[in-house]
């Protein structure tokens, strides 16, 4: 039964090895002219205003949570609404049960303010 993923094995080392060629190819064959300007550290173009490491606003990281639940359903609903008739009622309850957990995950957002734009 191993044999049958060999092929895999194979393409997934070959892809490796090949993907290695051509970025070492790259880092020998490529040009290495660096200097103070290009070592620099730069923003968009421009001069680093701060320090990287700075904290971010809550919020930030309030719609990534938002965005992250919005994904996370979509990425789920669709492959779970076509396999509907094959998964039974059991997929069916399983899915409310994870749309419940992201419910929940709305709800946190709409209490911390979230949805409300300044």
């Amino acid at each position: 039964m191993l044999e049958n993923y060999l092929p895999i094995l194979v393409f997934i080392t070959l892809g490796g090895i090949i993907g290695a060629v051509v970025v070492g190819l790259g880092f020998l064959l490529g040009p290495h002219k660096p200097d103070s300007e290009k070592r620099s550290p730069f923003e968009c173009g421009f001069e680093a205003f701060e320090d990287s490491r700075m904290k971010f606003d809550v919020r930030y990281y309030l719609v990534a949570i938002l965005f992250i639940i919005f994904d996370l359903e979509i990425a789920f609903l669709f492959p779970w609404a076509v396999a509907l008739d094959q998964i039974g009622l059991v997929g069916f309850w399983a899915m409310v049960l994870f749309l419940g957990i992201l419910v929940v995950g709305f709800i946190y957002e709409w209490k911390k303010g979230a949805l409300e734009w300044e």
